[in-house]
């Protein structure tokens, strides 16, 4: 981008609306520049003739909707000064004698002068405000309004030409109106000189295409005369969004390819050649594809950057380790990054189990092919623990390093460090994996997991700087688990039948998982750094009182259907010797019941365990679910998962439990989670730590739209790495990810 269109663009708004009006616009939004709100597009339009269906107005939430008003009263108020004027606003859809609440809705203005004046019977007019219940009846209170039968910015126009014209309906706030912004930018329209600004796409993306001219997208994304405008518009941003995404990713992979790392060839008697000689089963068709592609890759002098995405069991640990000990053979270490001290002792014993003999105390590369250290490094461990751990690790005595983000510290560093694998990687952000990075002497191999399934559209979106591996079979051995939501709205007799099919499972010599959303009764955001919290995903928070760990393993020692049973808890705040302990107790099958958070929602790998009971089921979302019920039928016996709730039959988040007991393929599942969450929490929101990302785009709905901005993002970026050729598009891609949107594109 040139620097008079750069500086165009990045103007103070002040420069261009002014003061007064710049103020409010950065107080409630945070935009500070022209290019800003220039790009604060509308995120739907509304036609004067039409009005909203109020019932589809959502409660608690800010809306803007178009209604007819049916009658207006005022009347002085009793216990204060002042009066109250009660509007009643229709969509015109209701059935006589329907009431408040459904075709109408009531519109209370205290003190409200010109909403007595202006609000007459039979006008038209738009409100914007907060919906809420009072009297069992939905209503908006000192709602802001703009009478629409008569429109002050557009005199003598045409009467049927204005109410063709679509009204954009803005991302607002409570004390900044949707049509207070629109004014904003109708004023910016007539004094940025639009047709100078540069155009991101490429001239023959653009003709292809047959988009709009960037300037003429802004003036009709804005001010559409008529549908297709905005329409027009909305595709042409759509793909230049798609493509700024898709090129920021393709060059951050193209700088990833032209880094040296160092090349870990497989050596033709070691470690692995070694380990797979004594395992005791045969690798899926799956995990030896995925081992062949990484032991290519580890063996290129450009790293690895590899995402490897497979079902809850589908043997993914396996395949790491495999990887792991190749990097071992050529003489480097490996580092496995755990989100939970759980999972990284669980991965330590797993792994030290699993090579047998060929985990040994012994220096690295000094006892030959037949062992390699394996070394386990939290924060909880004793100080002389961790300074052994710390000394083996700089030393090389240890090959395999498994930690938490104790392996992040500044006083951790490797000797040689050939790889990482990032276990569960949604949990960790880009700093803490370039942390990582940052102590090999040059560019590590990277491999990231993840357990929870990510459609195409969101791996193409979010990882396309990572080459993907899938693993979509289950190891022999694995046994079918069903599910059951466990409704005790409707049926209040089943709760203790719960307890005495719990009792039925451990007398047939097996064990039990409760899982519940918080740990103490008496807090609702009782969490711990490394528990994943229930999100309030019904909107209910406070409203009803939730399971808790420390209720329920009290509740559960006086039950009768459980007497004798050994019961344990299990959370992220016991100390950490006790939580080491209760988890070997319950993995040597000692304690039969475990009451726990979301602690063992990864990892964690008891064959014998083969119920899983999830409490207030609808507080997780559907990736938490899938994960938590693998938990059991790992040891070739059946498993069983009950989703408990005390919702309704009808409330919109059992339809999250129902589609998780229809089916245990993941995939399917994510396709479902995308459907039914806001994307924001998908893409960026929950994850990245700010407002969603991606403003027009949504990935499951544009799907072609993304492939094709991908295909030419590769053309581009392959041709010219740097975009020293499109200095536009480059600087549109600095410009629209900011450092948190591209720590949200770069995490894993």
């Amino acid at each position: 981008m040139n620097a008079e269109a750069g500086n165009e663009l990045g103007l103070g708004l002040e420069r261009r609306i002014g003061k007064r009006s710049a103020a409010p616009i950065e107080k409630h939004l945070g935009i500070t520049t022209v290019g800003g709100l220039l790009n604060h597009f509308p995120r739907r339009y509304m036609n004067r003739g039409e009005l909203t269906p109020i019932s589809e107005v959502p409660l608690d939430e800010e809306v803007t909707l178009i209604a007819r008003v049916v009658s207006s009263s005022t009347r002085a108020m009793r216990a204060r000064r002042g009066s109250l004027t009660d509007v009643v606003i229709s969509d015109d859809a209701a059935a006589p004698g329907t009431g408040m609440g459904g075709g109408t809705l009531k519109v209370s203005f205290f003190n409200g002068f010109r909403a007595k004046a202006e609000l007459q019977p039979g006008r038209r007019a738009m409100f914007s405000g907060k919906v809420t219940r009072y009297g069992g009846a939905l209503g908006l209170t000192n709602p802001d309004f703009q009478l629409l039968d008569e429109d002050p910015d557009t005199p003598g126009m045409d009467p049927e030409k204005l109410a063709a014209m679509p009204i954009p309906v803005y991302p607002a706030t409570a004390k900044l109106t949707s049509w207070a912004i629109q004014k904003v930018i109708a004023t910016l329209l007539e004094t940025v000189d639009l047709d100078a600004l540069p155009d991101p796409l490429p001239a023959e993306v653009t003709a292809r295409e047959k988009f709009l001219a960037v300037a003429d997208a802004y003036r009709l994304i804005h001010t559409p005369q008529n549908p297709a405008d905005w329409q027009r518009a909305r595709d042409r941003f759509r793909y230049q969004e798609a493509l700024v995404l898709q090129a920021a990713l393709a060059r951050r992979r193209a700088q990833l390819a032209a880094e040296e790392a160092t090349a870990r060839r497989p050596a033709a008697e070691g470690l692995l050649t070694a380990f797979d000689r004594q395992l005791p089963f045969t690798l899926t068709a799956g995990q030896a594809a995925v081992g062949k592609t990484l032991a290519a890759e580890l063996a290129q002098d450009s790293p690895m950057n590899r995402l490897l995405q497979g079902e809850v069991g589908s043997g993914k640990t396996i395949v790491a380790l495999r990887a792991m000990l190749q990097v071992v053979d050529a003489g480097g270490q490996a580092a496995l990054l755990a989100p939970t001290e759980v999972l990284a002792a669980q991965h330590f014993e797993s792994i030290r189990r699993t090579l047998g003999p060929l985990s040994r105390d012994g220096l690295l590369g000094g006892l030959g092919p037949d062992a390699v250290q394996v070394t386990l490094l939290t924060g909880s461990m004793p100080t002389a623990a961790r300074k052994q751990a710390m000394l083996d690790a700089a030393s090389g005595t240890a090959g395999i390093v498994i930690g938490t983000h104790a392996l992040l510290s500044d006083n951790v560093s490797f000797y040689d460090l050939g790889l990482i694998v990032v276990d569960e990687q949604h949990r960790f952000g880009v700093e803490q994996r370039d942390v990582l990075r940052s102590k090999a002497s040059k560019p590590p191999h990277l491999l990231v997991m993840t357990a929870t399934p990510i459609p195409r559209t969101v791996a193409m979106t979010v990882f396309g700087d990572l080459e993907t591996s899938v693993l979509d079979e289950l190891p022999a051995g694995r046994a079918p688990i069903t599910t059951h939501v466990v409704g005790l709205a409707e049926h209040p007799a089943w709760a203790p039948r719960i307890w005495t099919r719990s009792r039925e499972e451990i007398d047939a010599g097996h064990q039990v998982y409760i899982v519940c959303p918080k740990i103490g009764s008496d807090d609702d955001g009782d969490f711990s750094p490394g528990e994943a919290e229930p999100t309030d995903l019904n909107g209910d928070s406070g409203a009803r009182e939730l399971a808790s760990v420390t209720a329920v393993v009290d509740q559960l020692r006086d039950e009768p259907a459980l007497a004798g049973v050994p019961v344990a808890a299990l959370h992220g705040r016991l100390d950490p010797v006790l939580k080491s302990g209760t988890m070997a107790s319950f993995t040597a099958n000692q304690t039969k019941l475990l009451v726990s958070t979301t602690v063992i929602e990864v990892g964690v790998d008891v064959h014998n365990a083969t119920l899983m009971v999830i409490l207030d089921a609808d507080r997780f979302g559907i990736s938490q679910l899938h994960q938590l019920r693998g938990r059991v039928g790992r040891g070739g016996l059946p498993g069983t998962c009950l989703l408990v709730t005390t919702l309704e039959p009808g409330h919109p988040s059992r339809r999250r439990l129902d589609a998780v007991a229809a089916t245990t393929d993941g995939f399917e599942l994510s396709q479902e989670d995308l459907k039914l969450r806001r994307e924001g929490d998908i893409l960026g929101a929950s994850q990245s730590g700010g407002r969603s990302t991606l403003k027009l785009l949504r990935v499951l709905e544009h799907e072609d739209v993304i492939a094709r901005a991908r295909q030419d993002a590769w053309q581009i970026v392959g041709g010219d790495p740097s975009l020293g050729a499109h200095p536009v598009l480059a600087a549109a891609i600095d410009e629209y990810l900011n450092p948190e949107k591209e720590a949200f594109l770069e995490r894993g």
